[in-house]
């Protein structure tokens, strides 16, 4: 194992959005099915692909956007390995979280043995004409500036997030500011983005819908469902597509396929007793997230390809693109033992 690698596996974040986590959980034994002798990252760079060609056969502008996960944009998963190119020509740009801040706490600097690891494989990614979309957590001055700026050098889309839970639409540092009302009609056009998942603060969707609204970011990453789990309706995100002075921007929708989360609608409460063979144990750091086979077709089911499917209902409702989490679950099952 290399140095870089050893640094990735012993220091994985335990800390993330609130939907999200890249970290390898410590879990419970328990008995299921062997899941034999396979390759993870293939299945889940599969899984992607699948799901994008699914998305794209509906509407030829949809974007797909893996977080984290990077290291599947190689076949060896290192910068200097050969390209996955089926699984890069499928997505359209790349989510990382603490690229520069926040990989160990909140606004405390990244080791830059990580940094440069997952430069290097955002990079290839980018060359193959992706965007790539960062999200840093700080909150002093000096290191959101920092970020934004060493994002910027690197052609890196930036968000600098001041609190974990991702509640807040932040304000941007003036000198670093770069919202306008100019048309963002393709991820290649976008200079920024909000990235708001929690809505504990908002007491209605109107209340949130008009303060993201209100607001002159390119592109904006939301979860599909307000807080008392009703959905967001296709008139809603149309509206939520034109910025304050008529320029248009994109809106794009959050969907975990690497965890089952018992809060979603496709949740069958005949689970708890009834597991099906792809649930697996219960990510002891987010509670009511579970890791799942997802190489399973039950579950991918679930995910796309059906009325009822999670991506089919975000197509319908008119995102312009879907931002895939725990793609990174393959480092989960890599360190399974049954």
């Amino acid at each position: 194992m290399s140095f870089i690698k050893l640094v990735l596996f012993l220091f994985f974040l335990n800390t993330g959005c609130e939907k999200s986590n890249n970290n390898i959980p410590e879990v419970e034994k328990k008995t299921i099915p062997s899941i034999g002798d396979r390759d993870f990252r293939e299945d889940m760079r599969s899984f992607v692909i699948g799901l994008s060609a699914h998305a794209k056969a509906q509407n030829s502008d949809f974007s797909i956007i893996p977080q984290n996960g990077i290291e599947l944009v190689t076949k060896s998963g290192s910068a200097e390995g050969s390209p996955s190119k089926k699984y890069l020509e499928a997505i359209d740009g790349n989510g990382q979280e603490n690229l520069f801040y926040g990989y160990k706490r909140d606004n405390v600097a990244t080791e830059k043995e990580v940094t440069d690891y997952n430069v290097g494989l955002l990079k290839v990614s980018q060359e193959y004409g992706n965007s790539i979309f960062v999200i840093d957590y700080c909150s002093s001055e000096d290191k959101i500036e920092d970020a934004y700026t060493q994002n910027y050098n690197l052609g890196f889309i930036p968000f600098v997030a001041t609190e974990r839970d991702l509640t807040l639409i932040p304000t941007v540092p003036t000198k670093l500011n770069k919202l306008t009302s100019r048309d963002v009609s393709s991820l290649d056009d976008a200079e920024n983005f909000l990235f708001i998942l929690n809505y504990e603060d908002y007491d209605t969707k109107n209340e949130l819908l008009n303060e993201i609204g209100n607001s002159n970011y390119d592109v904006v990453f939301l979860d599909m469902f307000f807080n008392d789990g009703t959905p967001f309706s296709k008139l809603n995100i149309e509206k939520l597509k034109t910025k304050p002075d008529g320029g248009q921007r994109l809106v794009m929708c959050y969907m975990s396929i690497g965890e089952a989360e018992d809060y979603r609608y496709y949740w069958d409460s005949d689970w708890d007793k009834n597991e099906p063979v792809w649930l697996d144990k219960e990510n002891k750091n987010w509670k009511g997230n579970f890791k799942v086979r997802y190489w399973e077709e039950e579950w991918q089911n679930i995910i796309y390809g059906n009325e009822d499917a999670y991506l089919d209902k975000i197509l319908s409702t008119g995102f312009d693109g879907v931002y895939l989490d725990i793609i990174d679950a393959f480092e989960y099952f890599e360190n399974y033992d049954e």
